[in-house]
């Protein structure tokens, strides 16, 4: 499943608390992100297609949840961009970090912890 970076914004408000109404989404994100009503409306209908919400009727208004989990939507998207730009490797994308200089000392150490606790693991 594709889920556009708008449709993501969407997303992240119901992650946080659900269900939430369209009127309540566009009150948390709507003047930052410069939407109106109908495009709220429009978003949530592209996400009920896609299966990522679900929504009940509660009297004249749809409280929507998520039906797609965060965790899912991460693991999908960066398999998505490792697959797409670093041929599924990590390594490259590491690689290509550190040259950008994005790292942090923090990065770096956790990194190194991380790949010490992965060794471990495979002894």
């Amino acid at each position: 499943m594709s889920i556009s970076e708008a449709e993501a914004v969407i997303m992240e408000v119901l992650w946080r608390q659900a269900p939430r109404s369209a009127e309540e989404i566009l009150a948390e994100v709507g003047e930052q992100q410069g939407w109106q009503e109908g495009t709220v409306k429009s978003l949530l209908n592209r996400l009920l297609t896609k299966k990522a919400v679900k929504a009940e009727r509660d009297g004249r208004r749809y409280l929507y949840s998520p039906k797609l989990s965060r965790e899912q939507y991460v693991s999908h998207t960066s398999k998505n961009v490792l697959d797409r730009l670093f041929e599924g490797r990590v390594a490259p994308l590491v690689a290509h970090f550190a040259e950008q200089r994005k790292l942090s000392k923090r990065d770096i150490a956790e990194l190194r912890k991380l790949l010490e606790e992965l060794d471990d693991e495979q002894h």
